[in-house]
């Protein structure tokens, strides 16, 4: 299955519950999300959802000097951003939940009905036909 299609869908969720418990940088983050098992995560999809995120106001953000180079821009969540997360987790359970269940499910994995030499079916007759 090609995960990055599923990333996609829930990258907003991903990269609050990255930030819910210690504010971070766009590189930052996306390190944590590789860390935390999210490896095909892209750098500019991260920067493009904590852009979208600070812009919807679900984060606050200010600048720290580096040493090492250009300022960086830190991220942090917000009341808003907790209730997002909070209601974006509860979807989340929810749709695993039915995904596991379904995917678990003996139904799931039937193979389709095939035809045996005890489950002919009757015979076709065309019209006129006696």
């Amino acid at each position: 299955m090609d995960t990055t299609q599923l990333l996609k869908g829930v990258l907003d969720v991903a990269v609050l519950a990255a930030i819910q418990e210690d504010d971070g940088y766009g590189y930052d983050v996306v390190r944590r999300l590789r860390a935390a098992g999210l490896e095909e995560v892209g750098d500019a999809s991260v920067y493009g959802t904590l852009r979208r995120l600070y812009s919807a106001g679900a984060l606050t953000s200010y600048v720290v000097p580096s040493d090492d180079g250009p300022h960086r821009k830190y991220y942090g969540i917000n009341d808003q951003g907790r209730s997002m997360l909070d209601e974006q987790r509860a979807s989340w359970t929810a749709f695993a939940s039915t995904m596991s269940g379904l995917l678990a499910s003996k139904n799931a994995a039937k193979p389709a009905r095939t035809l045996t030499s005890r489950s002919t079916p009757a015979p076709v007759r065309t019209i006129g036909e006696n």
